[in-house]
């Protein structure tokens, strides 16, 4: 390994690369923000990553004339690129993802990653974000890495040996945090409905929000919790202080904290700092379906933009827009219905900021269906939870009413009968 200029560093990628960038509270800004200094020089260099954290240059002007965005899941910072003539999305599941690197059909030139500082052995940990910035690092031609003595050294497979990084640069900085903000009274509501469908001995999957976070918080009296999910947020910490969560059931990895990534606090990054409770693993294994499904009573709580009154979920796009992406959604809605006692769910207020019912008649035109009406079983709002599993059509449509936003539901009630009318 060199230690280098951040110039020299982004000095080996050339004109026509594809280049992986690390993503979420790992994405390594200053590497990037030195490439696309190099804007002028270089042509059609195609960046592809999952979401990431900072301003995304390469995504805007002048910047988009050299770089083009090839994103597996879309961020904010490059909604616009993607929806644009400048960029593009691929739908694809995060268990799949390793697929495009390793089976040759995105492969990579070059991985920029953000690492630990190396043990004395020379491993350098990849932090909170081993989810596929693993795959990348193993089939990229080079690797560059910024080090950083704030990137916590975390227990799993996400490693990387010094004498594998082409270039490095020092940085001393802190990695990207996440705000938590104060839970409403609708998302306590939800949190509620469903923290009541959650069993003694269930397996977690959870993302990052406040309904999560008010699901996780009315945890506190349950037992032998454990934790197999994609990613993981400071809700959880509460729950392994007291003792809820032991992970004691669990069939894969016993008495172990499985995930992939983690965004959150600097409590959150401190907790799973060189901690062997918690294993960070590549995307293709937290989010395999045959590996999810091995854990008992496992409950996945997820969340959508809109749902139609087959069930139909839509959890991706606005209309056509493309908003966020597939991600592991279905990974762990297929793999909690097939664990033994497993419960998937969608969590989402019955209305959006703006008062537009979620439980729509039909989805928007252009809308993605994210996950089938086939796969879906609970749903809750802060009107209570139905479940879709074994119902007909019409009576799904009946339970998602009843529990519509009520200003809503006598419109829906006759669209419902406009729609099934013939």
């Amino acid at each position: 390994m060199k230690l280098v200029s951040t110039a020299e560093a982004v000095s080996i990628i050339t004109s026509g690369d594809r280049v992986f960038l690390q993503g979420a509270a790992m994405t390594p800004n200053t590497l990037i923000d030195a490439l696309c200094e190099r804007y002028g020089e270089l042509k059609n260099v195609e960046i592809v990553s999952i979401h990431t954290e900072g301003d995304a240059k390469y995504a805007r002007e002048p910047y988009n004339q050299t770089f083009r965005t090839n994103s597996c899941f879309v961020g904010a910072n490059v909604r616009n690129a993607v929806n644009g003539t400048k960029g593009d999305y691929i739908p694809i599941f995060l268990s799949e993802i390793h697929l495009l690197f390793r089976n040759n059909i995105l492969p990579l030139d070059v991985a920029i990653v953000q690492v630990s500082t190396p043990d004395k052995h020379g491993y350098c940990s990849l932090g909170v974000s081993v989810d596929v910035a693993l795959p990348a690092i193993q089939t990229a031609k080079k690797v560059i890495a910024q080090i950083n003595p704030n990137v916590p050294r975390t227990h799993g497979d996400g490693i990387i040996h010094i004498k594998n990084i082409e270039y490095a640069v020092e940085v001393d900085a802190p990695i990207h945090l996440h705000t938590i903000t104060p839970i409403s009274e609708i998302e306590k509501q939800i949190g509620k409905h469903v923290a009541g469908l959650i069993e003694n001995g269930a397996t977690l999957q959870m993302g990052i929000g406040n309904i999560p976070n008010a699901v996780l918080s009315n945890l506190g009296n349950h037992k032998r919790l454990g934790i197999h999910t994609e990613m993981f947020s400071d809700g959880v910490l509460p729950l392994i202080e007291k003792g809820v969560v032991t992970g004691e059931d669990k069939v894969v990895k016993t008495g172990k904290i499985v995930t992939c990534f983690a965004v959150g606090s600097q409590k959150l990054y401190d907790f799973v700092d060189d901690n062997p409770l918690v294993h960070f693993k590549e995307a293709g294994y937290t989010n395999d379906t045959a590996i999810i499904r091995k854990n008992p009573k496992v409950t996945a709580i997820n969340s959508a933009i809109e749902i139609d009154l087959t069930g139909q979920v839509c959890a991706d796009t606005i209309g056509s827009l493309q908003y966020s992406g597939v991600g592991g959604q279905m990974d762990f809605i297929r793999g909690a219905s097939l664990s033994e006692g497993g419960k998937p769910i969608f969590a989402m207020p019955s209305v959006t900021a703006k008062g537009v019912s979620k439980i729509t008649p039909y989805l928007k035109q252009g809308a993605g269906v994210t996950t089938t009406r086939a796969h879906v079983h609970f749903v809750a709002t802060e009107y209570g939870v139905v479940n879709l599993f074994g119902k007909n059509l019409k009576e799904r449509a009946k339970a998602l009413i009843s529990i519509a936003h009520p200003d809503h539901r006598k419109q829906l009630e006759k669209d419902t009968h406009q729609r099934f009318a013939n």
